[in-house]
């Protein structure tokens, strides 16, 4: 074990050129030649209490000499984190991921399985809570032994939908806390003869998974965001700026952008505005006095990466600071009922990614064989879903994520 922690487990380079489907697509570099290495960091270590007597460890992925390789997406993070502190800032975000519970069964119609939620009860209802109460305590008591600390939970819109939210970290914590939570959610569901999934959109018919992404901008031990100012306003700026390319990042399969649609709460539009959670990017309120003012960005969910998007929006607000961009007047209004006066985000993975291909900052960011990989991954992902119906793209999504 303490040999793999420096050297690493080898794999091959190929691995960042499969898609969804398993489908191996043909990228550059990318090949039955070629190997990489990946690198446990102890820092990450946590039980899997769902798994009994299992582990994991999060990883970067190296060159054979122990560099960092073109492709890793952890490493993406990490370079917009320091790309950050050369102006000064940090960042923190906290995830807050939704779910629906429930159980995987055979479609009586012979077509591919179907999740079947958990319950039907209203929102926030207590038969909600009560519904799903063994398997909450069971996944709180695994995300505390596993040391994420559970700010929220409450039963959400959909049937058998869930909210649990962490406390928020710095940029890499969180995105490797996401990760952690994700593999968690699922498997605790598993250990329990239950289905969990974190899809965009697992029922055609009803609410949408998100999972909005709060970010607070620090100097030091002053939070940027709480009050308005230049630097601010420029975060904000880059977000709306590059907001219809960061969506290929963070809405990051076709069925996200089932759920990116206006006024179903999910934010259809690049606007921002206070507590306004049809936009895209929401100033929020602080909680009680001794709270912090944070954005959210609502177009975003867990079949992203964490560390693209993540890292994707740390260079997105960048360069609205380095450029002073201006977001423009907030709106105080839901952007649908005013037609054709707001920027509406792309409406399909296909439209997202043209709007990255032609994105010089986001492009310049992630490098040539990260884009390249991410690129074609994604484009033969929207290719395999066309012509298909409703129910492929559901079960293929919500068995994946």
């Amino acid at each position: 074990m303490a040999e793999r922690l420096s050297t690493g487990i080898g794999h091959t380079v190929a691995m960042m050129a499969m898609n969804m489907l398993d489908q191996l697509q043909e990228v550059e570099h990318l090949g039955p030649v070629g190997e990489v290495r990946i690198v446990p960091d102890p820092s990450t270590y946590v039980p899997l209490p769902h798994a009994p007597g299992a582990a994991a460890m999060l990883s970067d992925l190296c060159l054979p000499d122990g560099s960092p390789w073109g492709a890793c997406a952890r490493t993406f993070l990490k370079e917009a984190v320091a790309e950050l502190r050369t102006e000064g800032y940090t960042l923190v975000a906290a995830f807050e991921p939704e779910f629906t519970l429930g159980r995987r069964l055979p479609d009586p119609a012979g077509g591919p399985d179907r999740l079947v939620p958990l319950d039907d009860s209203l929102c926030y209802a207590a038969t909600g809570f009560d519904t799903a109460h063994d398997y909450t305590i069971k996944l709180i008591r695994a995300l505390e032994t596993q040391g994420l600390r559970v700010e929220h939970y409450h039963p959400e819109l959909g049937p058998g939908q869930q909210e649990l939210s962490i406390r928020h970290a710095p940029a890499l914590r969180a995105a490797d806390n996401h990760v952690i939570y994700r593999e968690t959610v699922r498997g605790v569901a598993m250990r329990m003869q239950m289905w969990a999934s974190l899809a965009p959109k697992p029922l055609a018919d009803q609410a949408g998974n998100g999972c909005h992404l709060h970010l607070s901008l620090w100097n030091d031990t002053q939070n940027v965001f709480a009050e308005e100012s230049e630097v601010r306003d420029g975060f904000i700026g880059g977000l709306l700026a590059h907001l219809p390319a960061l969506t290929a990042l963070t809405c990051g399969s076709v069925n996200s952008f089932r759920r990116l649609a206006p006024r179903t709460w999910a934010s259809a539009y690049a606007v921002y505005g206070p507590d306004n959670r049809e936009a895209a990017v929401r100033v929020c309120s602080p909680l009680g006095e001794s709270g912090e003012p944070n954005l959210e960005l609502k177009p975003s969910d867990s079949s992203a990466n964490p560390y693209l998007s993540l890292g994707a929006v740390i260079h997105a607000g960048l360069d609205g600071i380095r450029r002073k961009l201006d977001p423009g007047e907030a709106v105080d209004v839901d952007p649908d009922t005013v037609p054709g006066r707001y920027p509406r985000l792309p409406r399909s993975l296909d439209e997202a990614l043209d709007a990255l291909e032609g994105d010089e900052v986001l492009m310049e960011a992630l490098g040539p064989l990260r884009r390249s990989a991410y690129l074609a991954v994604k484009r033969s992902e929207a290719a395999a879903f066309k012509g298909k119906d409703v129910a492929y793209e559901l079960f293929h999504h919500l068995r994946v994520f």
